[in-house]
């Protein structure tokens, strides 16, 4: 039987090893063409006929005939063997990764991990916000239509003024506010202590929260001159001033009053308050019968604060909540259902700029206990009493059926949403369903959301530098640029690493720093605390989470901290704001995603170049002038990947698809060595050409050009089409090539199709799971294609048995086909690749000659010392090679 026959097979001698027969039958391609064979060293494969490209066999039998003689024809044979030797080693250096190339220690690139980290930066950036644009006069208050909502939450604290806050301000917060989970115990502490630090990020409704605080526990204050009050931070040294004011500063003693202080910290020279100081404002407190909020910024300066004995975090307000309440709120506004409605959108009061809107609202009026314990959910409710009976229950129920509308919550692009947002929702929603709004300008308000976000994180932030430092004595003599600018170094970073791991993106934001540092102060050495990073308040502050994923190492995928944006919409918005609107940034980022290319790990060099191809995008005359030609005509493979990379981002938008394809085309033609190698590699995603034709054509004039210098990365690209749906094209293209009379094209194919076959799909594909070749990445490309394209089997194994019986090509073909055979053998789901050997073998051995070199293979890689194929596994490949109705006893006996 056959697993008997291949074992006797294996066990035999070398000597006795069985020779081609002296007339092999027929091939039934059409394209094999026969010679007579010689004989054959026992340990190399059966000939094949060679094919007419082929000039190292052409003069294989006469050899011996030379007409000057014997000794003559000796040296003529040797010539021609060293010339057969030097083709063969020259195809074999062929196939090796032109990526390693110049690598040095670092190494080659992988490409698995490469295409992974691609996917995953085109998928965080290309979200069809990248065109989105504001005027900046209007941009704080993100004007559409008829809705005016103010947005800015940047340096509320430096902005505010003290004095009273008054009732009717108080009444409105009342009806508006929604209260975040743990609301009760924030209470119960500024109950017991007198004295509250909240910490939170800007813009999350913490202002607002201290005023609802305050207003619940001086209900009952008779305080001169209101009984809620802002301090202004900038008068009586903080905290200390604020001991003072509650002794009976201008206005006399104050009993019963609340306070509320906000405390920019992250000013240069800003250091936070002693614990002392609180103890003293605390005890003072309570002797006035008063109560006193301090509102702070999370980050490495607050947290002795919060972790003291009066910090306390303040959690962000339910967005589906907070949108529910605005909603039902304008529809009653809207059907005058409420007494002394307002304007949607007006004058505020407790609410911090970014926090809720607290314009008049309709619906009586809410009294809020101060006592008593009451949940988040329960509190988030305010009675705002919905009027209109079952017209205005359908209404509502309609509004929170759009908001849950999926083309809605994509155009938002945030997971959660903060009070000023929720309220700008609200409003377009409420717009949308009363008629005001159309779709289309619904969904454009939506996407200004997170550019209004991003604006407010990067406008005006180095304005703190030209301040004067504080008074207090005890100002840092140090530099405080790199402090400044760590914050939104690390929102740049995570824009454009986001996804990856936590690592990565604090190491890039730290690497950023330095350069706006420098960019900024150019005669200053920056200098940065090695202490004080502070993961949870970057993530605070940058609306950030982390999570547990895959992260790519040395070739294996591993568990590690990964960290994104909370919302999808953030990273384009934070590019297009940095590009767009701050143009001196541009030089420092522009340095840091130069240093970013040739970090060695995909996850950063390729998601970084996808970041600069989205950059461009929004300039491409500033991106391809300061970042893709030079990393073009770079020495370093790993930047040459990084400008193909970026290049093809950019031909992603139609807009710019037609500049692309016409530099790609001129590099291919006229450019220097680097700019046809980074040709090749952009014209291997498949859109910087017309066709997949003319990327074929472009790609040939590279592979053959200077003897074939560059056909290695040429081959590479061709294979990279293969996974297009035009696969078949290229294919056509291959069978073209390896008949050329040219002995280049000849070469390119073969080097094509051995590469084809060790590739795998992870390498190649673009595509995500769930695609037909996307759900097979482990496997190698040519059995992908086999199991999935049924009608291009044909053509593999005649382009495959093509290299396998040329004999420049034939030891790193069969070399190859060895890959193909052990890749549905080997362990941890290798027998995946078995429907795609079943498809190819036949095919390949449909004649007694091709079997005759599959059983000669597969004898050798039995008799392998370091990955002997076992018995059964010989047996099961023959099997999938010669069906049962082709297996006669006696081809059985012959060849197992």
């Amino acid at each position: 039987m056959a697993d008997e026959a291949v074992a006797e097979r294996a066990a035999e001698p070398a000597s006795q090893s069985p020779q081609s027969p002296q007339s092999p039958q027929s091939p039934q391609k059409s394209q094999k063409s026969q010679k007579p064979q010689g004989s054959r060293s026992p340990e190399a494969p059966p000939r094949g006929g060679a094919r007419g490209g082929d000039r190292g066999d052409e003069h294989a039998q006469g050899e011996a005939e030379s007409p000057d003689g014997p000794e003559a024809g000796d040296d003529e044979a040797a010539e021609r063997a060293k010339e057969r030797e030097r083709a063969a080693d020259r195809i074999k250096d062929l196939t090796r990764d032109p990526l390693a190339e110049e690598d040095g220690e670092d190494g080659p690139t992988d490409l698995a991990a490469a295409a992974r980290a691609r996917r995953a930066g085109r998928k965080l950036l290309t979200s069809g916000r990248d065109f989105t644009s504001f005027d900046r006069s209007r941009i704080g208050h993100a004007h559409i239509g008829d809705i005016n909502v103010s947005l800015d939450a940047r340096r509320s604290g430096v902005a505010m003024r003290g004095g009273p806050v008054p009732e009717e301000e108080l009444r409105r917060l009342r009806r508006a506010h929604v209260e975040p989970a743990g609301y009760v115990r924030l209470r119960r502490a500024l109950e017991s202590r007198r004295l509250l630090v909240l910490g939170g990020a800007p813009g999350t409704g913490r202002t607002s929260t201290a005023l609802a605080l305050l207003d619940e526990v001086t209900r009952d204050g008779t305080g001169d001159g209101g009984r809620v009050r802002r301090v202004d931070p900038h008068q009586g040294e903080g905290v200390r001033g604020l001991v003072g004011e509650v002794n009976g500063g201008e206005g006399g003693e104050r009993r019963g009053t609340g306070y509320l202080l906000e405390l920019a910290l992250d000013r240069p020279g800003t250091l936070p308050p002693d614990e002392m100081d609180l103890d003293q404002l605390a005890s003072t407190l309570a002797e006035g019968d008063a109560y006193a909020v301090v509102v702070v910024s999370v980050g490495s300066a607050a947290n002795p604060l919060l972790a003291g004995r009066y910090g306390m975090v303040c959690p962000p307000a339910p967005s589906r909540e907070l949108v529910t309440v605005r909603l039902r709120e304008r529809l009653e506004e809207a059907r005058g259902g409420a007494e002394g409605a307002g304007p949607s959108a007006g004058a505020r009061g407790g609410a911090e700029r970014g926090g809720p809107s607290t314009g008049t609202r309709g619906g009586a009026e809410s009294a809020r206990p101060s006592t008593g314990d009451r949940s988040g959910a329960e509190s988030a409710r305010p009675s705002t009493g919905t009027r209109g009976g079952p017209e205005s229950a359908r209404s509502l129920e309609h509004a929170a059926r759009l908001a849950e509308d999926p083309e809605v919550t994509d155009a938002v692009g945030l997971d959660d949403l903060r009070p000023a947002e929720a309220e700008l929702l609200a409003s377009l929603l409420a717009e949308h369903l009363l008629g005001s709004l159309t779709r289309e300008e619904l969904l454009a308000g939506c996407r200004s959301i997170a550019a209004v976000q991003a604006h407010e994180w990067f406008a005006g932030v180095d304005r703190a530098l030209a301040a004067p430092p504080s008074g207090d004595g005890r100002t840092p003599v140090r530099s405080a640029t790199a402090a400044l600018f760590h914050p939104v170094a690390f929102r740049i970073a995570l824009a454009v690493l986001g996804g990856g791991s936590h690592s990565a993106v604090s190491a890039a934001a730290h690497l950023l720093t330095w350069e706006l540092s420098v960019q900024s102060d150019p005669d200053s050495t920056p200098s940065r605390p090695l202490f004080c990073d502070d993961p949870e308040s970057d993530r605070a502050l940058s609306r950030a989470r982390s999570d547990d994923g895959a992260i790519d190492v040395a070739g294996a995928e591993v568990t590690g901290r990964l960290i994104f944006y909370r919302g999808s919409a953030l990273p384009a918005a934070v590019l297009a704001e940095i590009w767009d609107r701050h143009f001196p940034v541009r030089a420092p980022v522009v340095r840091w995603l130069r240093l970013l290319a040739d970090d060695p790990r995909p996850q950063v060099s390729v998601r970084a170049a996808v970041a600069a191809g989205e950059l461009s995008v929004r300039d491409f005359e500033y991106g391809f002038g300061e970042l893709v030609r030079p990393l073009a005509e770079a020495s370093s493979p790993r930047r040459r990947v990084f400008a193909a990379t970026a290049l093809d981002q950019v031909a992603g938008h139609a807009s710019h698809r037609r500049a692309v394809r016409k530099v790609v085309d001129d590099w291919s033609r006229y450019g220097t060595a680097s700019l046809r190698w980074t040709a090749a590699m952009t014209l291997g995603h498949g859109r910087a050409a017309d066709s997949v034709d003319a990327a074929l054509d472009a790609l040939a004039r590279i592979g053959v050009r200077d003897q074939g210098r560059q056909l290695a990365v040429a081959s590479l690209n061709v294979v990279r089409l293969l996974t297009l749906p035009e696969c078949a094209t290229v294919l056509r293209r291959l069978g073209q090539w390896a008949e050329h009379r040219r002995e280049e094209y000849q070469d390119l194919a073969l080097v094509t199709i051995v590469r084809l076959a060790t590739t795998g799909v992870d390498e190649v594909l673009d595509d995500e799971p769930g695609t037909p070749l996307g759900d097979r990445g482990d496997w190698p490309l040519l059995l992908a294609l086999a199991a999935t394209r049924p009608e291009l089997t044909g053509t593999l194994a005649d382009l495959l048995w093509t290299a396998l019986n040329t004999a420049r090509s034939r030891d790193v073909a069969f070399d190859a086909l060895e890959t193909l055979l052990r890749s549905a053998s080997r362990g941890e789901g290798g027998d995946r690749a078995r429907p795609g050997l079943a498809a190819l073998l036949p095919a390949l051995t449909s004649d007694e000659h091709d079997r005759q070199q599959l059983e000669w293979l597969l004898r050798r890689m039995m008799r392998d010392q370091d990955r002997p194929l076992t018995t059964e596994q010989a047996s099961a490949l023959w099997r999938l090679a010669v069906p049962a109705r082709q297996r006669r006893s006696d081809e059985e006996e012959s060849h197992g």
